[in-house]
């Protein structure tokens, strides 16, 4: 149930920054589920690989380098699905930062409803 509450708030943290950013696009709140399902997916399948790869250039940078293949990330999931699109480079960089920090947000006031 945990992973389904995860889920649904990675959802609305697209569907809100799809709405906010001007580059950025997703068909429905819909669409914006299956954005965050892939985006797992690919986080949990693409992602280590590219930090194993990267890692010299991650240490050299002291760690911004994983804003990159975070952007990737996005931008392979954008070439991945029709109903969502991401502009370029900058602005699935801009995605990233903000959608980490926005789910972040949500997380954090779902943990104190609980308590």
């Amino acid at each position: 149930m945990n992973v389904f509450i995860r889920l649904l708030i990675n959802a609305l943290a697209v569907f809100i920054l799809a709405y906010v950013l001007t580059g950025v696009t997703v068909d429905g709140y819909l669409g914006a589920i299956i954005v965050a399902i892939v985006l797992s997916i690919l986080n949990l399948l693409v992602k280590p690989i590219l930090v194993i790869l990267t890692l010299p250039v991650t240490l050299v940078t002291l760690g911004l380098f994983l804003l990159v293949i975070n952007a990737l990330m996005i931008l392979l999931a954008s070439n991945l699905l029709d109903g969502f699109s991401v502009s370029g480079f900058w602005t699935a960089l801009l995605f990233s930062i903000l959608l980490s920090f926005l789910q972040s947000v949500l997380q954090s006031l779902l943990k104190d409803d609980k308590k």
